[in-house]
């Protein structure tokens, strides 16, 4: 477990990387981080999907070098703290799914299982994509299993 740096309270960046906070806790930062999306998620569900897909994009660049500069200042590649790339993979997760707490909540759940297990071939990217980039595109891969995920439960029901 890496505890979480002082400068998360003290530095936008880092606090943003670290999810407004959420990444600090000591035990679960990513599921945790990945809870407090949940929140925005549900503001961003009213959005016409042009402009939701258009947010969710400039939090995935913005992304890139929130995390590429913390990682660099705290001088640990992917500190377990920072969980902004949770926020835009559940984001992701949830693109063009209506807004219910069921879906929020299962959303979650469907998020956090890929991004645990990495399937092929997001642990081949997280093991051999360095950088902001790195960062952030294991977890746009876990999303778009579970994206399908979604939707198929969508279809099905």
């Amino acid at each position: 477990m890496n505890r979480a740096p002082q400068s998360v309270w003290h530095r936008p960046v880092h606090f943003l990387a670290f999810g407004f906070g959420s990444g600090a806790v000591p035990f679960a930062p990513g599921t945790v981080g990945t809870l407090a999306a949940i929140p925005f998620y549900w503001l961003m569900s009213e959005l016409p999907l042009g402009w939701y897909l258009f947010v969710v994009a400039i939090t995935f660049v913005w992304g890139v070098w929130l995390c590429e500069k913390t990682s660099r200042d705290l001088g640990v590649h992917d500190h377990s703290g920072i969980v902004w790339d949770e926020f835009v993979g559940y984001w992701l997760t949830m693109m063009a799914v209506p807004f219910s707490w069921e879906a929020a909540l299962w959303g979650f759940v469907v998020f956090r299982v890929f991004d645990v297990f990495k399937p092929w071939p997001i642990r081949w990217a997280d093991r051999r994509v360095a950088g902001g980039f790195g960062i952030m595109i294991d977890d746009v891969l876990a999303s778009a299993y579970a994206w399908c995920t979604m939707h198929l439960w969508f279809w099905l029901h």
